[in-house]
């Protein structure tokens, strides 16, 4: 039950500040944001606010903010429908009625004739049994009115296509962004917690009955060489220890300001296919506010870093696509990790962070990425490409996902279940 709940709880943090980069940033261009959804499949609870339908979903896996102009306007009103118009006080109207036109009495009837609701605002039509054209005035805030659900209409200055090149590209990357400042506040949190790991190669705490308690190490100790060879970091003193295992190190440390020789011997461990040499000791950390912001920063360069030359070897075809994991293998890694503690939990919630803001910036259809390398050709070629055409690209780059998502999903059964 923990780990059920502190994956809802991970999931639903990653996405939910991934969809908030998305609609701050879309209401700030002044697109309509119809819905902010967390999860998929049905509604568990719901409620409206500034124009936008915000809705928790039974399927934690993800969420979506619909903005006005990304899919198909939701009624269309063509020549010969009936529908009930009723007006505010500018005799403006305010809600079109599609059908269900008996439960609203005070609803003037008409039958279309033309209607723009993109761009002049105005229906034509005639009451029915009358031959005079009249015209309406559409207040750009009015409702749909179908199966008595209210659905704003989207002019087109409140859709996605009608805004710039800069604004749009920003909406789309606010996403990948917001998941990057995540990351990058976790581990800011982090370093307060447990503090910044030193600079030198400084001991932190021994272990018990390990081969450096048994030598004398203790905490503090900084250790600037091995077998007279200059050791400045703590990544060349581990590399040293790991490539000597069950031989004896001279070690050179200062304690207390004063220069002492320790004899070690380090252990032998087996590490998956390699036996290593540990001693048993681990990095000093350090409490430092100031230091703390760079460190975060820092800490969220290198797992992108690290992620990015995953996905470049997964391309070249270096790293197997069973080495990919889905919501399954996600779920078993976050219930190992929650095994192990708050500190870790958090540095995993950081590191998925990272992960879901790159891949999202992967130049593939359906991906944030890949609405953006639209864009981007926009630029190229001074002019958009077809809505038709690039619908056609999303459609078949998300289904080729789905099918990824199902092989990845079906290796993540069978490493664990099967």
């Amino acid at each position: 039950m923990t780990t059920i709940i502190a994956f809802i709880l991970v999931f639903g943090l990653l996405v939910f500040v991934h969809e908030l980069g998305h609609l701050i940033f879309a209401k700030r261009a002044g697109m309509l944001a119809r819905e902010f959804a967390i999860g998929f499949g049905p509604k568990i609870f719901s409620w409206t606010k500034n124009e936008t339908l915000y809705t928790i979903r039974l399927l934690p896996i993800g969420g979506y903010v619909r903005v006005a102009g990304e899919d198909p306007e939701i009624v269309e009103l063509k020549p010969g429908h009936h529908i009930g118009l009723e007006f505010n006080h500018k005799q403006e109207v305010s809600k079109i009625i599609v059908n269900n036109k008996s439960k609203h009495p005070n609803s003037r009837v008409i039958e279309v004739e033309r209607a723009d609701l993109d761009h002049s605002l105005m229906i034509y039509g005639y009451e029915v049994g009358e031959e005079e054209r009249l015209s309406f005035p559409v207040n750009e805030k009015a409702m749909y009115v179908m199966d008595e659900t209210e659905t704003q209409i989207a002019p087109y200055n409140r859709q996605f296509a009608s805004k710039n090149k800069r604004q749009r590209a920003m909406q789309l990357f606010a996403g990948p962004l917001m998941n990057f400042l995540l990351a990058i506040f976790l581990f800011f949190v982090l370093a307060l917690i447990q503090g910044i790991p030193a600079d030198n190669a400084a001991v932190g705490t021994v272990q018990k009955d390990s081969p450096a308690e048994e030598a004398g190490l203790q905490s503090g100790d900084d250790i600037t060489a091995i077998n007279g060879t200059p050791v400045q970091t703590w990544e060349e003193f581990t590399a040293i220890v790991q490539d000597s295992p069950e031989e004896e190190l001279q070690a050179t440390i200062v304690r207390d300001g004063q220069e002492q020789q320790v004899p070690i011997i380090p252990a032998l461990v087996e590490s998956g296919d390699q036996k290593i040499g540990q001693i048993g000791v681990t990095l000093a950390m350090e409490k430092s506010f100031l230091g703390a912001i760079p460190y975060s920063f820092q800490q969220t360069y290198e797992f992108g870093t690290l992620i990015l030359t995953n996905l470049g070897q997964l391309i070249t075809g270096q790293l197997n696509i069973n080495a990919l994991s889905g919501p399954v293998g996600i779920y078993d890694a976050t219930d190992q990790v929650v095994k192990t503690g708050l500190i870790n939990l958090i540095q995993w919630t950081a590191l998925l962070s990272v992960n879901l803001g790159i891949v999202n910036l992967v130049p593939l259809p359906a991906l944030d990425g890949g609405r953006l390398l639209f864009i981007g050709v926009e630029a190229l070629r001074g002019k958009p490409v077809e809505p038709q055409k690039e619908a056609v690209v999303h459609f078949i780059g998300f289904a080729l996902l789905m099918l990824l998502m199902i092989v990845v999903t079906w290796n993540d059964i069978q490493r664990l279940f099967l």
